[in-house]
């Protein structure tokens, strides 16, 4: 367990074999044993200097699963340390399989093309080893999980890390001094750690949530699948803020996909793609959001 994405992806993939990776006859591999006290090499992998390439994307081509429906068409994408990149589309074109595919969910299958993250391949690596290395998916519908509470979730997810890692877990008083902070910054109320994961929260509620887990577990490249869906102005602020502080830092890197301009005013991208059909069509400025804002997608030819 590892962030609620990695959690219910790989809860999902123990019944779908390769999910989210190339398909294949190969095996699956063996997982490791869990008393293992050495660093996976997921987890080892190096921080990625500002201005390196920590995410490279090329001809990637996936479909759904259960159907063989063609999703992505081959997309090219390109992410340095540092950097803050905003995916924005019409509905269908892409921008949530996109960013599923790379976490390794299991409604997908790649087809063709390669993605390397911090230099390892990404579609060799199991969802939860994607996680370890850190990648993090903060979902657009976030899921609710009965009979488990935030807490006790957020620590077996932080010490799954930090195991991976080859560091010592941390104990429920000495992850409760590490959480705290981080629920303040997100001004959310303590009590929301007792509470189930998601269950009877509101939209905001959950997507408070998802960047909690964001910061708990200190991802090097977080993928935001409409973070601003479901916020009040507030929340939005709160949200942004803490995604301000946690990704505006020389290592870590953002991929957002969202519909509308208010969050691109409030985390600003340095970098803004358009999906249309299965592929990025166009990358720029904050020019492409002032030409959609003002005529829609037509504008862009």
């Amino acid at each position: 367990m590892q962030s609620l994405a990695a959690h219910s992806r790989a809860a999902a993939a123990m019944t779908a074999p390769r999910a989210g990776r190339r398909t294949s006859t190969a095996p699956c591999r063996a997982a490791p044993a869990a008393t293992t006290a050495e660093p996976t090499p997921a987890a080892s992998a190096p921080a990625v200097p500002k201005g390196e390439v920590m995410l490279k994307v090329q001809g990637l081509c996936a479909r759904v699963a259960s159907t063989g429906k063609e999703i992505l068409k081959g997309v090219d994408l390109e992410v340095r340390a540092g950097e803050i990149h905003a995916v924005m589309g019409k509905n269908g074109s892409g921008k949530s399989t996109l960013s599923k595919v790379l976490v390794g969910h299991p409604d997908y299958e790649v087809t063709s093309g390669t993605a390397t993250f911090k230099g390892l391949d990404l579609f060799e690596l199991e969802p939860e080893e994607r996680s370890h290395a850190g990648l993090f998916l903060s979902f657009q519908s976030p899921v609710e999980v009965p009979g488990v509470s935030n807490v006790d979730f957020l620590r077996l997810a932080k010490n799954a890390l930090l195991k991976a890692q080859g560091k010592p877990e941390l104990d429920p008083l000495e992850f409760y001094a590490e959480v705290s902070p981080k629920l303040e910054q997100l001004r959310m109320d303590p009590t929301f750690l007792n509470r189930n994961v998601n269950e009877g929260f509101s939209g905001g509620e959950k997507k408070r949530n998802e960047i909690l887990q964001l910061a708990v577990l200190g991802a090097d490249l977080s993928v935001l699948d409409e973070v601003d869906s479901g916020l009040d102005i507030d929340a939005l602020r709160d949200v942004s803020e803490a995604v301000n502080a946690l990704c505006r830092e020389p290592t870590k890197s953002v991929l957002m996909v969202t519909h509308y301009r208010r969050l691109l005013e409030h985390v600003k991208p340095d970098v803004v793609h358009v999906m249309e059909a299965g592929k990025i069509t166009r990358t720029g400025g904050m020019e492409i959001v002032d030409a959609l804002e003002s005529g829609g997608y037509a504008t862009l030819g």
